[in-house]
């Protein structure tokens, strides 16, 4: 699988071209979010003069763990609107969309990721007070009066 996501911009059809595929461009060093797979992707590409403009989907697949329950859970992070304009030089054979595809992928990542909406969280047991035996001793006691 490649690990770069590039395109030719040298044999770029003139009305521009749809280009689909999957790369793995996302390394993560997280012990709570973990990718696997590559990134898939469903994009258009299209050159106006000296400008590249590329528009289209991502999708990468995470195993993360719940922010509510502490389990691991899959899910797939879905970019539908990914939009990146690149500036070509003159001579320039292909454009490196991999840094803006991934930090689209990473942004996407939910801060709080929950496993299921109805989920409950942590089971809390309620914790009966200990007993107060301070003064079980004077419950014995006879007082004259």
């Amino acid at each position: 699988m490649e690990n770069r996501l590039l395109v030719d911009v040298a044999r770029l059809k003139p009305g521009g071209e749809t280009f689909e595929g999957e790369v793995d461009i996302i390394d993560l060093d997280e012990e709570f979010v973990k990718p696997f797979g590559g990134v898939r992707y469903s994009l258009t590409a299209q050159l106006f003069g000296a400008e590249l403009l590329v528009r289209g989907r991502l999708e990468q697949d995470f195993d993360l763990v719940c922010s509510r329950c502490g389990r691991d859970f899959d899910t797939t992070v879905k970019v539908e609107d990914f939009t990146v304009s690149v500036e070509i030089a003159e001579n320039q054979q292909e454009a490196d969309l991999t840094a803006d595809a991934r930090e689209s992928i990473i942004l996407t990542l939910p801060t709080y990721p929950v496993c299921d909406e109805a989920c409950p969280g942590i089971e809390q047991k309620a914790a009966e007070p200990p007993a107060d035996n301070r003064w079980a001793a004077l419950d014995g006691l006879e007082v004259n009066r």
